[in-house]
């Protein structure tokens, strides 16, 4: 016969304190002396107490569980070592935190609708939605669907400037990176410098082109060839660059994945890196930046402190909105909570970035592979009315 289930009138037995008590070392509310709480915690572990999640969310109107939206499809999430990290970085703060992350993926109509029906069901306490593409329908569906979100990536969708005291974000400067990118290839003596964008109904492909027309103004536009983030897409505008401009002698890649297309096609065509053509890309994904022959110069961004961050701004503000009762046996103190700010869900406020300065390099074990320094446009992170910018830094290798 299976043992009961320990309860709540258990733990509260062997702590020797009120149920109402337990209930609120158990559901996380503040006011309970540390001593009590103490007791509590080791009355809990000894019975192996586990919380009714059902009757949890009744007091704390909490899920503990976070949605994480991405615009792509499942081939490019698993396929793209970029998404690895900042899923990485998200899980772990979630983690952390003792919520759970539910990964939504969109590609189409009838995904955005599933996605639309499932934040607007009340599963989940909060959305990190990012990899949105020009007019994506998912702002609008957070939106209507009430729940705190947080983005990746600077908003640009239509119209968001009409909420923007609502729209909470994270991103990298992108624009400063590509900046300190091209700057190093003029520094090498390069004029003739090519670019192989991103997609560019996404603003981080939009503001390294930006960053890389701020240096080389009047660029000859046969030296900027459309890319999209992938090393198939990195072969195509290489060879569509030298059928161009053969005479190039530099590329500023969108991404790294781009770049190591670039260097198959540069090594096929027989021209030597650095010597004839250097190369520079951007985002320091080490399992690609480190693997190309030769390892890549590019430009860092902390990927996974980005996801970090964007789930440590949600959970900020959901602890900040709720409120919870903690009226009990006389040994705590109420308290309530206000509405706090993630987004969309329309409490409004600026999400508070005093740690945004710890989040970079938070990404594990420092590269040690080649030389780093911070762009001059991008030495700090960087706070907006609604948002983080994290800063770039030019990492040196063997390519430029």
């Amino acid at each position: 016969m299976t043992a009961p289930r320990p309860t709540l009138e258990a733990v509260a037995e062997r702590a020797g304190v009120s149920r109402a008590t337990v209930s609120r070392v158990v559901n996380g509310a503040h006011g309970v002396r540390d001593a009590l709480a103490e007791r509590v915690r080791r009355a809990v572990e000894e019975l192996g107490y586990v919380p009714n999640q059902a009757a949890r969310s009744l007091v704390t109107r909490r899920h503990d569980a976070v949605a994480v939206v991405a615009a792509e499809p499942e081939t490019r999430i698993f396929a793209d070592p970029y998404f690895a990290q900042q899923l990485r970085g998200i899980s772990k703060e979630l983690t952390a935190h003792d919520s759970q992350l539910v990964l939504l993926l969109t590609e189409g109509r009838e995904d955005h609708a599933r996605v639309g029906r499932y934040l607007a069901g009340g599963h989940v306490d909060g959305a990190l939605v990012f990899s949105l593409h020009l007019h994506d329908p998912l702002p609008g569906l957070v939106r209507s669907a009430g729940v705190p979100t947080v983005f990746g990536g600077r908003p640009d969708w239509p119209d968001w400037e009409d909420g923007r005291d609502d729209v909470v974000y994270v991103d990298s400067d992108n624009r400063g990176g590509a900046r300190a990118a091209v700057r190093h290839l003029a520094g090498l003596g390069r004029t003739r410098v090519a670019h192989i964008t991103g997609p560019l109904d996404q603003t981080s492909a939009a503001d390294r082109l930006e960053g890389f027309r701020d240096v080389r103004a009047g660029v000859d536009p046969g030296l900027i060839a459309r890319g999209d983030f992938t090393s198939g897409g990195g072969e195509r505008a290489m060879r569509e660059l030298l059928d161009r401009c053969p005479d190039l002698d530099a590329v500023f890649a969108a991404n790294d994945l781009t770049a190591a297309g670039a260097l198959r096609v540069l090594r096929e065509r027989g021209r030597r890196v650095p010597d004839d053509v250097a190369v520079v890309g951007f985002d320091d994904m080490l399992p690609v930046a480190e693997q190309t022959d030769p390892p890549l110069t590019t430009v860092r961004q902390d990927i996974e402190g980005m996801g970090r961050l964007m789930a440590r701004l949600l959970l900020r503000g959901l602890d900040r909105g709720t409120a919870t009762d903690d009226r009990g046996d006389g040994d705590g103190l109420g308290t309530s909570g206000t509405s706090g700010t993630s987004g969309t869900s329309g409490t409004s406020g600026s999400p508070d970035t005093s740690e945004a300065s710890g989040t970079s390099g938070t990404s594990g074990t420092p590269d040690t592979s080649g030389t780093s320094e911070s762009s001059e446009d991008s030495r700090a992170p960087a706070s907006t009315a609604s948002g983080v910018i994290l800063p770039t830094t030019l990492v040196h290798r063997a390519t430029a």
